[in-house]
């Protein structure tokens, strides 16, 4: 089989590698597509993995073989799987904090999701993997683990209960339009109808798309006060989402959010990057300070179901659709900001969906 391989210094390689077998509890996947995901690019950038390995864990693929003892899936069907799956009884699983359980950390897939063949280990099997409907397709599957790290945030940020009847507009803040800043969007838009959401992104593209999908305002971080204000009615943002791990946006922006309100930080940033933000502002006006990282089975079974039932359409922002032996453009496009969400899939062609 065909995978991509890190070979350092940000560059990736196609090879020939052994197709693994699967073994008691495991299944085998045929690729199907995998998203190029932000955290892929950071670790490319920062050159913080080691060669040799695969990455890719936004994957959707049909099962073409069984180990031993599978009964959940049957081959050929269609399955969404994410890499990670925490143990559920340690000290950090008991207390909510999943996703920093040590367990959590083990990679699931084998060799990854940018290969033509993956490998489900026996604990993501049980646990983590899902058969797509029909109805279901799989640029949409794709979004269920980035959508479950929305989602998890999104909860951290202790928003105003839907059904509460409030005198001034729920609002909210995201900082970036890329694909995770529209995957916000989208989620709010599922889980909280009536929210009122500002969105602020330097390339007009972005904004324009921001606008279709669903946003109240679009702008530039220079109009963001301004939209906000007037959408919040002049209380201030229930919540700032931030996507870009910037440190001076982010400081710019916090003074926008309310009093009592959070601010939500997203993205990776910098090694060393530092927040200057005035103490006083936090204490005495008790707004809140969270990080949020990946998401828990729990928070990928929500998505699932939202976007079952149709509330949740991310295929939106796929905006490519490249083969594998075409990673190293994929990266470039990413990095430039030259796309949104791309989809790595074993085929020959590339396309694009329109997003941009």
């Amino acid at each position: 089989m065909r995978a991509v391989r890190y070979v350092g210094q940000g560059e990736s390689r196609l090879v020939e590698m052994p197709i693994p077998e699967a073994t008691e509890g495991e299944i085998l996947l045929r690729l199907r597509c995998c998203g190029l995901c932000g955290t892929d690019l950071f670790k490319l950038d920062s050159d913080a993995i080691p060669k040799g390995t695969v990455l890719g864990h936004e994957l959707v693929g049909t099962v073409a073989a069984l180990g031993s003892g599978v009964s959940a899936f049957e081959l050929g069907q269609r399955v969404v799987v994410p890499h990670h799956v925490a143990c559920g009884e340690c000290s950090l699983c008991q207390r909510g904090s999943e996703t920093l359980c040590s367990t959590f950390r083990e990679n699931l897939l084998f060799p990854g999701g940018f290969s033509e063949f993956i490998l489900v280990r026996k604990r993501a099997v049980a646990q983590a993997a899902r058969a797509l409907p029909a109805s279901m397709p799989d640029a949409a599957a794709i979004f269920m683990e980035p959508a479950a790290c929305v989602l998890r945030g999104i909860d951290k940020a202790n928003l105003p209960a839907v059904d509460i009847p409030l005198k001034a507009a729920t609002t909210a803040i995201v900082l970036g339009c890329g694909s995770m800043g529209l995957l916000h969007l989208l989620l709010l838009r599922a889980i909280h109808p009536e929210i009122r959401v500002a969105m602020s992104d330097p390339i007009p593209e972005r904004r324009r798309l921001a606008e279709v999908l669903g946003a109240d305002a679009a702008c530039s971080p220079e109009g963001l006060a301004d939209a906000v204000e007037r959408l919040s009615e002049g209380v201030g943002a229930d919540a700032v989402f931030d996507t870009v791990g910037h440190p001076d946006i982010v400081e710019k922006v916090f003074p926008l959010s309310r009093e009592g309100g959070s601010l939500v930080l997203f993205a990776h940033a910098r090694p060393g990057a530092r927040l200057a933000l005035e103490l006083n502002d936090i204490f005495k006006h008790e707004r809140q300070i969270v990080g949020t990282y990946s998401g828990t089975l729990a928070e990928q079974r929500r998505v699932f179901t939202l976007m079952s039932s149709g509330r949740l359409d991310p295929t939106p922002l796929v905006s490519h659709q490249l083969p594998l032996q075409n990673f190293q453009r994929a990266v470039e496009l990413a990095s430039q900001q030259k796309a949104l969400k791309i989809l790595l899939t074993p085929g020959e062609g590339e396309g694009t969906r329109g997003a941009s």
